[in-house]
């Protein structure tokens, strides 16, 4: 069991160096503990420490190695509990619909302003 008063972690899955670069200089500023994940293999090996899972994912629909919502459906049977927010350029109203069935907090449509990514960030580990 996690200390309460350790901060929360938080992994973002993007292939996009960028976007991984600004979300996490976003989160650290708020106190959070951030890893990144460039592909489903690497987001996939952070949930197999169980000491240090991430206590919130920040998922991107499209990956090199994953471009469905498998790797969704693998965090949530892993970490049923942990809130995942997807971000996706390429969403479509199925897509949108399977990813909140399948327990996504939110999707987030590409491009986006990162302080709202990480303002549903914090909203997400809020409500947990």
């Amino acid at each position: 069991m996690r200390n309460i008063s350790q901060p929360s972690r938080v992994l973002v899955v993007d292939d996009e160096l960028l976007i991984r670069w600004a979300l996490r200089e976003a989160l650290e500023a708020r106190g959070y503990v951030v890893t990144e994940a460039a592909d489903a293999a690497a987001a996939r090996d952070a949930f197999d420490d169980r000491g240090a899972r991430p206590d919130a994912v920040v998922l991107d629909y499209r990956l090199p190695d994953s471009n469905d919502l498998a790797l969704l459906t693998a965090i949530r049977h892993a970490a049923p509990a942990t809130p995942v927010i997807m971000m996706t350029a390429h969403g479509t109203a199925d897509m949108v619909t399977s990813a909140l069935e399948l327990g996504a907090s939110h999707v987030v449509s590409k491009p986006f302003e990162v302080h709202q990514m990480v303002d549903l960030v914090d909203d997400a580990l809020a409500a947990r």
